[in-house]
């Protein structure tokens, strides 16, 4: 035997870090030829079998004791050569193919130094499981960060979920783990055995996994998720030269598995879903499609914020090809994908994230850092060089490898600060004393700066529920770099606002009109999300005072009134219909309601028909965040519960006049102050009859402008405001 007894030992008792420096072949030194070792459970024989050079030497390898491990030496050679294993199995059967030890290691220097410092950009195309040609030999490189670990083996459906078979080397001080297995390829289930910190045997999912088994089922699948053949070349171009600040964007957020069912218990796949998706969005004119996380998620009722494989969109709706076509089709249809990004928590599953090499490693250790109070889950140490890396790359994976225009970022306030749901003594200062996560900062500074340069035209947008300050404005100002931020206050009032009965509304008209005292702070989307819906909220249409017809007049002003107000419009599954009932995950859309009467299917008419303005009107997008692209012209009238204001484009010149009369009373003959001498045609009324409203208005040609000075205005016109109704006039000469 030429090993030590501790060299057996770490063998044979499958504890050793370097399985590649006994097994294989080795050069005896001193030209007494090659020693052959190769550790096969199961085997009767083994023999090597040399490949490409005929005139090498083929040898028998001999079993040491009782153990499953295999010897040999032969003179014939002095220096190591390709070669293969062909083993005779206890059955008689025999296989060759090539030694997984025969092979040098399928990372460099450079890859390992740029993850340890937190700097590789193309991470996912290095650990994880990649498909390679090494020595003309296709299969898997299989590599994985767990420095604590003792020992990792990749387990799978091409070695029987055997750790003995497949012990990977651990790559100096890395902390990376890695192998190259012949003859893998797609389709193949593995999982990660992690002899851990503390000594216990677990399997592990593949962080860097891109696809997996339905859940509950946990296995990784290896797949290529670089052959889609992409036909957005033009959206792609023309995304990256847009400004999206000064675009349209209206957001249709969606939940993939109920939007619509096939049956009680089934969503449609990412291609089915696409014609009728993208049907029902070039119906309803959204420019924008957000989809509730789409990473994989072992816990269906999270709605996918629990995430379990991050680099792998689940595979509950098919595989990744199937949703890069779905993204494919919907860029084809002119509509922009953003998705839900959850960096901000991961669950306690030991065999996904949690607590993955028997440590704290991508977790805090201390509860006070690394749990979260409200969902139970753990906090990513964003601190740790690796774990930036792996969320950073993530990021830019999804921008690359599915073709995003945007990511939602979930629970910022969340990461921002160290004590958010804490009491004193919950939490841990910072360096200076302070509150704020300063690693969380930097971290939201780097991903909004690599995805900005890398990915020109992508979003990155904030879900951000406080006042901190600047964040969507450049790091180089002190900024958190974000191209735009859910306004929560906007939402918080004007449903406030809404909610309350006409009766009260003069005494808060304030709701109504605070959003416009910080709008120029930040880049605000206007949010009416799934969080509104759920948790016995109930519905918007639920949250509306009065009969039918006054809950929903209430319900269109609610709308309108979104869509006329500065900033990027998102709105919820079934709102758009005035659904009654609140959102359930595990059922379809109410769609049954548009069939009941005219207030449904008015509602879903609304919305189109204001998505339909909004796209052709400038000054309801381009100026959403200049100072000339608002005015109010009157916000005094509380007691009427009257206001009025301005959109305005600069580029053209051209004004919107939005007129919101919010009590049942209607004002036959109004005055409103007017900036321009013209005729001002009505372009849109949420009384209409079409909408199910009461169809008073100012129909006809228009209303012409007085040289009468109102509200500051040099300018004005009496006009007819229906009852609980938003109006809006062009000015056209």
């Amino acid at each position: 035997m030429l090993l030590t007894p501790a060299e057996l030992e770490s063998l044979t008792g499958f504890r050793s870090a370097s399985p590649h420096s006994l097994l294989g072949l080795h050069p005896l030194g001193n030209g007494l030829g090659l020693a052959g070792r190769a550790l096969v459970p199961g085997a009767a024989k083994v023999r090597v079998v040399p490949v490409h050079d005929r005139t090498r030497p083929a040898f028998e390898l001999h079993r040491i004791g009782d153990t499953d491990l295999f010897e040999g030496s032969t003179r014939g050679a002095t220096s190591v050569y390709a070669y293969d294993l062909e083993v005779t199995w206890a059955d008689g059967s025999v296989t060759q193919g090539r030694d997984p030890y025969s092979f040098w290691p399928t990372l460099g220097e450079t890859d390992l130094h740029l993850f340890n410092e937190g700097n590789h950009r193309r991470l996912y195309d290095a650990l994880g499981a990649q498909k390679v040609m090494l020595d003309g030999v296709p299969g898997v490189a299989f590599s994985v960060w767990a420095p604590s670990a003792r020992r990792v083996s990749v387990v799978g459906s091409f070695n029987g979920w055997d750790g003995r078979r497949h012990a990977m080397r651990q790559l100096g001080a890395s902390g990376v783990w890695e192998i190259f297995v012949p003859g893998v390829g797609d389709g193949a289930l593995y999982k990660f055995e992690i002899l851990d910190a503390t000594g216990a045997l677990k399997l592990n999912t593949d962080p860097f996994g891109q696809f997996f088994e339905q859940p509950p089922k946990q296995a990784a699948i290896v797949w290529d998720t670089r052959r889609h053949s992409w036909n957005d070349a033009s959206w792609m171009e023309r995304r990256s030269r847009t400004n999206p600040l000064r675009a349209p964007m209206s957001i249709y957020e969606f939940h993939l598995g109920s939007w619509r069912k096939k049956s009680v218990d089934t969503s449609p796949g990412y291609r089915e879903i696409a014609v009728p998706l993208i049907d029902y969005l070039r119906k309803t004119g959204f420019t924008h499609v957000e989809m509730m996380p789409v990473s994989e998620h072992a816990y269906y009722p999270s709605w996918g914020y629990q995430v379990t494989g991050f680099y792998a969109p689940t595979s509950r709706y098919g595989t990744p090809d199937d949703f890069q076509y779905l993204v494919d089709a919907l860029h084809d249809a002119g509509i922009g994908v953003i998705i839900d990004w959850v960096p901000g928590h991961f669950p306690r599953d030991t065999w996904a994230l949690a607590r993955f090499d028997g440590t704290a490693l991508f977790e805090h250790e201390d509860p006070r850092q690394g749990s979260h109070q409200d969902w139970g889950t753990l906090i990513f140490n964003y601190g740790r060089h690796e774990v930036r890396n792996f969320l950073a790359a993530n990021a830019l994976f999804w921008c690359e490898r599915y073709h995003v225009d945007g990511l939602r970022v979930d629970a910022v306030a969340s990461m921002l600060y160290l004590d958010y749901s804490r009491k004193e003594g919950e939490w841990i200062p910072n360096r200076h004393g302070g509150r704020e996560n300063l690693e969380a900062i930097e971290f939201f500074r780097h991903v909004n700066h690599l995805v900005g340069t890398e990915h020109p035209g992508v979003v990155t947008i904030a879900e951000e529920s406080t006042s901190w300050p600047m964040v969507s404005r450049p790091p180089w100002i002190g900024g958190l770099g974000f191209t735009m931020k859910w306004n929560m206050g906007w939402m918080h009032d004007t449903l406030g606002y809404f909610k309350r009965d006409p009766v009260h509304r003069a005494y808060h008209q304030n709701d109504l009109t605070f959003a416009m005292l910080y709008h120029a702070h930040e880049n605000f989307v206007l949010p009416l999300s799934h969080d509104e819906v759920v948790h016995g909220k109930g519905s918007l249409r639920r949250r509306m005072p009065g009969d039918d017809w006054q809950a929903f007049a209430n319900l269109r002003c609610l709308l309108a009134y979104q869509w006329f107000f500065p900033g990027k419009k998102l709105l919820f599954q079934g709102c758009e219909i005035g659904q009654t009932a609140e959102w359930n995950a595990n059922a379809e859309v109410d769609w049954w309601l548009l069939e009941q009467g005219p207030y449904h299917a008015g509602i879903q008419r609304l919305v189109s028909d204001l998505n339909a303005l909004y796209r052709q009107e400038p000054a309801l997008w381009r100026g959403d965040y200049e100072a000339d692209g608002f005015m109010w012209v009157d916000c005094s009238d509380a007691a009427n519960s009257v206001l009025s204001f301005l959109r305005h484009d600069r580029d053209s010149g051209s004004h919107l006049l939005v007129v919101l009369n919010l009590t049942p009373k209607p004002h036959p003959s109004y005055r409103v102050g007017l900036p321009k001498a013209c005729r001002w045609q009505e372009v849109f009324n949420s009384d209409a009859a079409v909408y199910g409203g009461s169809n008073q208005g100012n129909a006809g040609s228009g209303v012409l402008s007085q040289d009468y000075a109102v509200h500051n205005q040099r300018y004005s016109a009496e006009f007819v405001l229906p009852p609980l109704s938003v109006t809006a006039f062009r000015c056209s000469r």
